[in-house]
């Protein structure tokens, strides 16, 4: 690809439709290598980008014929060109790392404005390819070794391991805690993803801090809402039950909070993000799309009683610490302009990571799509997200 000097994100155009896993791969390797994972029945397959951070693009739970899960923007790609501030390829599990925002942002360059003309995406997890060290029918690694300046000037030398891993659906039964369902066609993958601290001195708090971040993008419609299952309780023991102001105050009508539960707008056309912290999280949170019957799941690792997470948000912060470990996004037009997609995001994020050299930090990111009878996806609802598939339907409405 050629690189464009002052290319705008918003000129990234919107990704193509529902696909199939078949047609997806197909174009995707007219542009660059793609590395297919499959069981040995060849149904449940995922594709993944080495050039791209080792990013899952896209799963299947039906084989080539089958729904394409994964957003990608194919305009974009198709283009040959690289943006300067993101490269919105689309992928269902692509490797970040934050803090975003506040004095030790590694988005942000030192004295600029919070704002998005100058927001920019460091090239080591936006446009530098990973190596891809190892691979069988089921799996694939790679590696990769970076430096990130933050806002307050400090640097990290960082090395990155990677790993994609498809599951078998006997695991992810198990994983679920869900006996398995006669009507239901899955899909299941985990990205386990290590960083080590690979400089001479210790990464500390009063100079910043790093954390890996995992984002997943996928296919909006007016009939998916994402599903937040969360602790019930008092908010001076636990804190806020969501983080709902990252692009301003999110409506009512697109974000209702329940005691132990939050149903958030999935449709791709309003800008807005939510998270949920520490003492709020359980560790899983998902979407329905009720158009195509499709429940998606996402498990991520939580260390018991750890609640340092990076703060994202856009500003100077006095609690630089009190981050999200969960987060969802519903895109939607950037300053009265395009999407950037549209999709939306579901994503994960490990503890801040005080390493000193030579230290490691692991965080795995599961994603689960289910596709069947509403009476199974019912089922499988109500065991792993608590709630039921008419609760999430009429929730927002």
């Amino acid at each position: 690809m050629k690189t464009v000097g002052s290319g705008l994100l918003l000129a990234a155009a919107t990704g193509a439709g529902a696909a199939t896993f078949g047609d997806e791969v197909a174009f995707l390797r007219k542009y660059t290598e793609v590395v297919v994972l499959s069981d040995e029945a060849g149904d449940a397959r995922v594709a993944v980008v080495p050039a791209w951070q080792g990013r899952v693009m896209t799963s299947a739970a039906t084989g080539d014929k089958g729904l394409s899960f994964g957003w990608i923007n194919r305009e974009l790609i198709a283009s040959g060109k690289l943006e300067r501030r993101i490269n919105i390829f689309g992928g269902e599990d692509r490797f970040w790392m934050g803090p975003e925002g506040g004095q030790f942002s590694i988005f942000f360059a030192k004295g600029v404005p919070f704002d998005f003309e100058h927001w920019f995406t460091p090239a080591c997890i936006d446009t530098e390819p990973y190596q891809l060290v190892r691979r069988d029918q089921s799996s694939a690694q790679f590696e990769h070794s970076l430096t990130l300046t933050n806002y307050s000037g400090t640097v990290f030398a960082v090395k990155v391991d990677r790993e994609v891993r498809l599951l078998s659906a006997k695991d992810a039964w198990k994983k679920m805690n869900v006996p398995a369902l006669s009507s239901v066609k899955l899909v299941a993958f985990e990205t386990v993803n290590k960083i080590t601290n690979a400089g001479k001195q210790p990464w500390e708090k009063p100079t910043g801090l790093l954390s890996i971040w995992i984002l997943g993008m996928f296919n909006p419609s007016p009939e998916t809402t994402i599903v937040v299952p969360i602790h019930a309780g008092d908010e001076t023991v636990l804190g806020r039950k969501v983080t709902a102001d990252y692009f301003g105050q999110v409506p009512p009508e697109r974000l209702v909070q329940k005691e132990n539960v939050l149903y958030f707008k999935g449709d791709g056309k309003y800008r807005s993000k939510i998270g949920v912290g520490p003492k709020r999280s359980k560790g899983i949170l998902g979407s329905y799309d009720a158009a195509n019957k499709v429940l998606t799941l996402v498990y991520y690792t939580q260390p018991a009683g750890v609640t340092d997470y990076v703060n994202s948000l856009w500003k100077l912060q006095d609690n630089p610490y009190s981050g999200d470990v969960a987060n969802s996004y519903n895109d939607g037009p950037v300053n009265g302009g395009k999407p950037l997609g549209p999709f939306y995001e579901l994503e994960s994020s490990s503890p801040a990571a005080a390493l000193k050299p030579g230290e490691s930090l692991q965080h795995v990111h599961r994603t689960i799509h289910l596709s069947g009878s509403e009476a199974d996806l019912d089922l499988a609802a109500r065991v792993t997200l608590g709630v039921t598939l008419t609760e999430i339907t009429t929730a927002l409405k």
